[in-house]
């Protein structure tokens, strides 16, 4: 992997668990591509079916700006997991999340367009 790169994911993936524990939307937005995709597992306590919830970009800014998340200065590791060409795979670990996130190189750096999440 080339360490340009790798800088460069790791960025994103800080502006994005950074942006969220410190209610920074300007992060956020940055880190976010415009058809960001985030979901999580949920069971239905009635049926006990499983579903997605999903966020969009425009979601998960909104939220960043009432408060994010609810630790301050919360320790966080980000692993970046492969870089091919224009896409790479990467984690955040926080004390309240484990984040899969997908990247995608565009003209402004790189972007998380998925995110697949479980709580801690």
């Amino acid at each position: 992997m080339d360490d340009q790169d790798v800088a460069a994911v790791e960025a994103a993936a800080a502006d994005y668990i950074e942006g969220w524990y410190g209610g920074d939307t300007a992060r956020m937005d940055r880190a976010l591509h415009d058809d960001l995709v985030k979901r999580i597992i949920v069971v239905d306590e009635e049926t006990g079916e499983a579903g997605f919830r999903v966020v969009t970009k425009a979601r998960m800014v909104e939220m960043t700006a009432s408060g994010g998340g609810e630790q301050v200065d919360p320790e966080f590791e980000v692993f970046v997991d492969g870089i091919s060409g224009d896409i790479a795979a990467a984690r955040t670990v926080s004390p309240e999340y484990v984040d899969y996130l997908h990247l995608t190189r565009t003209p402004d750096g790189w972007k998380i367009a998925n995110v697949l999440f479980r709580m801690r």
